[in-house]
This record gives structure tokens, sequence and C-alpha cells, in this order.
């Protein structure tokens, strides 16, 4: 399964400086394809993580067109947007309460409200496929390890539906293990027709398609790919 289905183009935005403001991202094109991972690298402070706050519609001020499968953000609107577009940051954000609970709270989003909330089924088959059949639905949040923390909060995007996920260092400070089955997800997310693009340092691994460094408020493509 092939074809464009998230494209940038012109993307600049720009923050305060001491000299007047800076371009973060200055006139920057991107595009990803169906079943594709791209890969983001390049300095500390280059804009790696707001280019892809900028992609999920979560950043004011940025110029440029976004368009998702050859819409234009302005025709889906902003709120449909943010549910096929996907940002997962990269410490994972999990609340009070127990895994079950975790996993369904988009569902308390107004955006989602007629639509069918997970069973126990669907989010037991969901843990299970990251590994994570140890870890009861009604167990504490709270107590799950920082690598099972990232894999729940992965499923619980994952659970949603997007076409495109945006995912900021899924692996950082994950042991080998834990950072194996989120790279599995995610493989299985592409093969399935979506999208994703990867803010990541460490090497290639066998998922991705393409590598883009970031820096100087642009991107270039970096051998290494696929």
């Amino acid at each position: 399964m092939s074809g464009a289905l998230l494209t940038g183009r012109g993307l600049r935005v720009r923050r305060a400086g001491d000299a007047g403001p800076v371009a973060v991202l200055d006139g920057m094109d991107i595009t990803v394809d169906r079943g594709e991972v791209v890969d983001i690298s390049g300095p500390s402070g280059a804009g790696k993580t707001t280019l892809l706050r900028a992609l999920a519609l979560m950043l004011p001020g940025v110029e440029g067109s976004l368009a998702l499968d050859g819409v234009e953000v302005g025709s889906l609107g902003a709120r449909i947007w943010r549910t096929r577009v996907a940002l997962l940051p990269q410490r994972a954000v999990l609340f009070c309460g127990t895994v079950r609970e975790n996993l369904r709270v988009p569902w308390q989003l107004k955006v989602r409200h007629r639509a069918d909330v997970p069973g126990d089924a669907e989010l037991r088959d969901a843990l299970d496929a990251v590994g994570l059949g140890e870890v009861a639905l009604h167990r504490d949040a709270a107590r799950l390890s920082v690598g099972q923390a990232a894999r729940v909060a992965l499923v619980r995007v994952v659970l949603t539906r997007p076409e495109v996920l945006l995912l900021d260092e899924p692996d950082a400070n994950l042991d080998e293990e834990s950072a194996a089955q989120v790279a599995a997800q995610t493989a299985r997310f592409a093969e399935s027709g979506g999208g994703v693009v990867r803010v990541r340092h460490h090497r290639p691994d066998a998922i991705v398609a393409r590598r883009l460094r970031l820096a100087g408020g642009a991107l270039e493509e970096v051998a290494g790919g696929r």
C-alpha cells in the first residue's frame, strides 16, 4: 500500500530570540506515504518536537499548508485532523487509575462521545500484542515500569485508529525488550496502511524507510533508510 498520506508545504514556525524572531522551521516541506516509517534526527534544539507538534496542529502560529490524503486541513477541520493525526510525546502520560481506565481515556473526549468504547477483550488483545500479557487491566497504572508505561501509552493511541502516528523518541530510555515491542507495534501500524514520523536518535532499525535530518530550519535526506 503506497501513496502520499501526509503532506506539509512551506511550513514555517518562528520563536522569539534575543535579536528578534528566529525561524525554527523555515519554509520546510515533508511528505509521508502510506505504509512508510520516516525518522527525523538533528541536533538538540533544531526543532524536531516543534515539527511534530506543527504536524499535529498542536502549535499556534504555524505558516504553510497541511493535507491528509490530499485534503487540506482547512477542509477537514482541526478536530477531525487531530483524530486522524496522533502525537505520542516522549514521556508517557498516564493518569491516576487502572490500566483499563487509562486505555479508555480518549473515549471521554467529546470528539469520540458517540464511538464504541473498546471492550476488555480488545484491550487485552492490544496489550498482549506489545508483550504486556502479564499486565492486568485492573492494575494501578502508577505501578507500571517505564517500559510498560510507554507501551500502554502507544497502545492507547493505536486503539483510536489514527492514520498517522507522530512519535517523539518512542524508544528513549527503554530497555531493549521494550524498545523492540514498541518498534514491532509501529511496524504493524505502518503495514496496515498508516504513516509514521518518528523523532529518533538511535541507529536505523529494520522498519525505517527514510531518514531525514532537521537543521537550520530545513530537512535533508540522510542515507541509510531501508
